[in-house]
């Protein structure tokens, strides 16, 4: 039986290869992490939000998330901000170098974006949308797509009205977190919004929020009628959830989940790619994140164990303390190697 709810679309000139992608996520979304995600199967990916001020791209921060050397097409960079001359121009520089595709957030709920009148602030003014999608779309010769939620409380579902601008300034997809920015990331994801959104837009619309295994993605695309999903957080230490729910639409069944040796191969190279990219020091620092969420989908150990392991493995200094834990950690006698009263790593 096949499930396969919709061709994969297209966006631009770049056909997906699938209808499932990686949803942008600051402090996630990574060149290490981009690069993972896209070798196990997911048919786009997202960078991390930019500032749209070139003022503070010279911060570490700033050229880290800007980093996209050695990433197939297409390159997506997404900006952020609240001033339409200063998004256009942020759009220009960074196709310059680069970019192939822009992505303008309205869907962050943080608050520090929120409170300079950015990311999902923006749709409490839809003149200001217009102004900042016409200016975008304008300055640009590669296409351009847009980040959004539901509204910004419940009171003010605007959702529609702001896709309808979207798809009337030019804009090629339209991916629709289902909460509103009040709930952040509390709650449940409604999909009626996307639904209603997709029966008046003719451009891409991707169905964002709790897309957490296979069989949700595709209930998500039948219920919504979505061109493509976009996974978040259900990617954060299960970036096998791409070629899973891929597997799933192409041949109703569920893929065999990754063997501990897959999963080992797999952390390693992520724990390498991490300490190169951001040098050893931060990289370690980087990583303990990372390996806490797979231990979190690391069904093998109770949560009081996977408690003690992240205190364990956020306590170690350097990368080869880090290689030696998960080669540890990988192990079917892992929770007597590592848990066990005496043991080296504890």
């Amino acid at each position: 039986m096949t499930l396969m709810i919709t061709s994969p679309p297209a966006i631009g000139p770049y056909q997906l290869p699938n209808p499932v992608m990686l949803a942008p996520m600051a402090g996630v979304t990574d060149r290490p992490f981009r690069q993972l995600c896209r070798r196990l199967g997911a048919g786009w990916v997202v960078g991390e939000m930019v500032t749209a001020d070139p003022s503070l791209w010279h911060t570490r921060k700033s050229q880290l998330r800007m980093d996209h050397q050695g990433e197939p097409a297409p390159r997506v960079v997404q900006i952020a901000g609240g001033d339409a001359e200063m998004l256009a121009q942020a759009a220009r520089l960074n196709a310059e170098l680069g970019a192939q595709i822009i992505d303008i957030n309205m869907g962050c709920p943080a608050k520090k974006v929120c409170n300079k009148a950015a990311g999902s602030a923006l749709m409490r003014d839809e003149e200001l949308v217009a102004e900042i999608l016409d200016a975008v779309v304008s300055a640009v010769d590669i296409p351009v797509t847009l980040k959004i939620r539901t509204g910004w409380c419940a009171a003010s579902n605007n959702a529609l009205r702001i896709a309808k601008l979207a798809e009337s300034a030019g804009i090629q997809a339209l991916a629709v977190h289902g909460r509103h920015r009040e709930q952040r990331y509390t709650g449940e994801a409604e999909y009626d919004t996307i639904a209603e959104i997709k029966s008046h837009l003719a451009i891409p619309v991707i169905a964002n929020g709790d897309i957490t295994s296979p069989e949700k993605a595709a209930h998500v695309l039948r219920y919504t009628g979505a061109d493509a999903v976009m996974v978040g957080r259900g990617a954060q230490g299960n970036p096998w959830i791409f070629q899973q729910i891929t597997h799933y639409l192409t041949h109703g069944e569920r893929l065999a989940p990754p063997s501990l040796t897959e999963r080992c191969q797999i952390l390693l190279e992520h724990l390498q790619a991490l300490h190169a990219f951001y040098g050893d020091t931060m990289g370690v620092r980087i990583a303990r994140k990372h390996v806490g969420w797979y231990l979190n989908d690391d069904h093998r150990f109770s949560d009081a164990e996977q408690r003690a392991l992240k205190q364990q493995f956020n306590a170690l200094a350097s990368t080869e303390a880090q290689f030696d834990w998960i080669n540890n950690a990988m192990t079917h006698d892992a929770a007597k190697r590592l848990l066990a009263k005496g043991s080296h790593a504890a």
